[in-house]
């Protein structure tokens, strides 16, 4: 199967999981697990942060970055179409007794103003707001980057406003490799941030959440109320430091194939959307006489190919280390095949 679902879906190298048999490990609880460490210094380093903490989630980082930074009654400043907001279960609430106040940006990306306009003001009656999240990249903005500019705006307001900021890093270095910019200087104006290893990195699981010390010491306490140490958590660390050596150039390529994609989708006739490609996502939505997303789906299926659908008309695909410029052929191909009039 061409898997264009997600880059969530990466599998790992036989390369990367031998990287877990020269794995020196420890009990990381007791801070000796030597190839976790490693990992967390070399992240904080990437990041410009003074210390990094590994999780098992990306999903956790954000959770626990809520939890660190806000009290129960809180709100936490973020796009509407945000990970946090979406697909983390309600948790925000449910872990952290924290509201969302969501924007509605383009492509997940919102201004200044916007944050201004959400601040609350000082009252009993209204939560407090306390803490701005930016996702980087915007996944339902169909992997939109935030431009420097924008993101040093929106951080500049909220820090102004007494706010803490939070940055979402899931897919953060694939704008990295996409701008030239550098993580840390994403990552400058921002209290906490992560990056996650299980998706175009390839790594099986694992994410890394940075800030500073104190933060970091915040977040371990969570970390254990939520669920404990990993003890020989290097089996998991060994992955994502090969990740960082070997699999950051295959960003290039998943961007690059994911902007082709998207070129290409703009000459069917039953496509009358694609949004911007900026990284590795390619959304798109199919006029009202194609079939729906979901049929669109089922029949890619028959095709040997993965799609995502994500509303009636919508579609997502989304490049990684497991399709190549021949999947993204066959993509191409099947859509013609099945939208073409």
């Amino acid at each position: 199967m061409h898997d264009f679902y997600a880059d969530t879906k990466s599998l790992p190298t036989k390369a990367m999981l031998d990287s877990i048999l020269l794995a020196p490990l420890g009990d990381e609880q007791k801070g000796e697990d030597p190839t976790t460490a490693q990992l967390e210094a070399r992240v904080a380093e990437l990041l410009g942060k003074e210390a990094a903490v590994f999780m098992i989630s990306g999903t956790m980082c954000n959770e626990i970055a809520v939890r660190v930074h806000c009290n129960p009654g809180d709100e936490v400043i973020c796009d509407a179409s945000c990970h946090l907001l979406n697909y983390e279960c309600g948790s925000p609430a449910a872990l952290s007794g924290v509201v969302l106040h969501p924007l509605h940006g383009k492509n997940g990306i919102f201004s200044a103003e916007d944050v201004r306009s959400a601040l609350r003001p000082a009252s009993r009656y209204m939560p407090v707001s306390k803490m701005l999240l930016v996702e980087q990249t915007s996944n339902l903005g169909g992997g939109a980057i935030w431009p420097l500019e924008t993101i040093d705006a929106v951080a500049k307001t909220a820090k102004a406003a007494g706010l803490v900021t939070h940055m979402d890093g899931a897919r953060l270095m694939n704008a990295v490799v996409k701008t030239g910019i550098s993580a840390a200087r994403y990552a400058r104006d921002f209290d906490s941030v992560w990056i996650d290893f299980s998706k175009g990195l390839g790594a099986p699981c694992g994410a890394v959440l940075a800030g500073s010390a104190e933060f970091c010491e915040h977040a371990w306490r969570q970390k254990q109320a939520l669920g404990g140490a990993m003890r020989q958590s290097g089996v998991l660390a060994a992955p994502c430091l090969y990740a960082l050596d070997h699999h950051l150039e295959q960003l290039i390529l998943d961007n690059t194939l994911a902007a082709s994609i998207g070129e290409r989708l703009e000459d069917i006739p039953g496509i009358e959307r694609v949004l911007p490609v900026d990284s590795n996502i390619v959304i798109f939505d199919v006029t009202e006489d194609s079939p729906p997303a979901a049929e669109i789906v089922d029949l890619l299926k028959n095709e040997d190919v993965l799609l995502g659908a994500f509303g009636e008309r919508r579609l997502r695909a989304v490049t990684c280390l497991n399709v190549d410029e021949a999947s993204g052929e066959k993509l191409v191909h099947a859509l013609g095949k099945i939208l073409g009039k």
